[in-house]
């Protein structure tokens, strides 16, 4: 039985990814958005796809406390020689809801935007906008990439990645049905659920034609940068103290009340 890799090996003089020489190729000529993409995609982006992808890296690396920021800052309270677990624990936390939901956009958009030209009339994408919206309804399904607990009138990076896209040629289907879904809830159904920052990087994995599960492992891998600053602020500064204090004096008031 013979068990291989497309991505790497290694023999006793060399070390190979994606048939490219990692000492004498990859080193001295790689930054690494190209070597994300030779390792995940197979190939090394042009400028345009490159900056997509360097986007997608850099909005997801960190937006402040989250679940998952929290995750790996209580972790290292717990295991303080445990950086590696630490990260690990705030990426097991990034799923449906936190930072995975760009894979969900991007599978969303992908499905819903079939045989739509990137450049064809508005009315068409609003009346398949139209159609989704009334669908999800219907089923009771969740649409995600739209709404934001906290940027309740517009999420500030929305902005910047639809500039961005329409700067590198990336404002495609995928961004136009986005956008349509978001002016059909405001303006026929009154609802204003603006896109949120894993929507807009959901319709850059759907324009750039990613497999949207290589989507949330950009997200991914992006985020593994931030934890790992928040780990390193969190042994300098501690604050999981004080999220376990108040913990702990929830408990208390409920308990008093009971």
């Amino acid at each position: 039985m013979t068990i291989q890799t497309q991505i790497g090996y290694a023999t006793v003089q060399d070390i190979f990814v994606r048939g490219k020489n990692l000492s004498t190729e990859i080193i001295p000529n790689t930054d690494f958005v190209d070597m994300v993409c030779l390792c995940m995609l197979g190939k090394t982006p042009d400028a345009n796809f490159k900056r997509m992808i360097n986007v997608l890296l850099v909005t997801s690396t960190d937006h402040g406390f989250t679940p998952s920021s929290m995750a790996s800052r209580l972790t290292i309270l717990g295991a303080p020689e445990s950086l590696q677990g630490a990260v690990a624990a705030g990426l097991l936390g990034a799923g449906d809801r936190y930072l995975g939901v760009t894979q969900n956009v991007a599978s969303m958009l992908q499905i819903e935007s079939e045989g739509l030209a990137a450049n064809a009339p508005q009315f068409e994408f609003d009346a398949r906008a139209r159609d989704l919206l009334a669908r999800y309804k219907a089923e009771k399904r969740r649409i995600h990439g739209v709404g934001h607990p906290i940027h309740v009138d517009g999420d500030p990076r929305v902005p910047a990645l639809r500039k961005i896209s329409q700067e590198t040629g990336y404002y495609r289907s995928g961004w136009r049905l986005l956008d349509a879904i978001e002016t059909i809830n405001r303006v026929e159904f009154d609802r204003k659920l603006p896109i949120n920052g894993a929507g807009a990087m959901g319709a850059v994995a759907a324009d750039l034609g990613l497999d949207p599960r290589a989507a949330r492992g950009l997200a991914l891998v992006g985020r593994a940068a931030g934890l790992a600053a928040h780990i390193l602020e969190e042994v300098m500064t501690p604050t999981a103290t004080d999220m376990w204090d108040l913990v702990l004096e929830a408990e208390a008031e409920a308990a008093s009340k009971a």
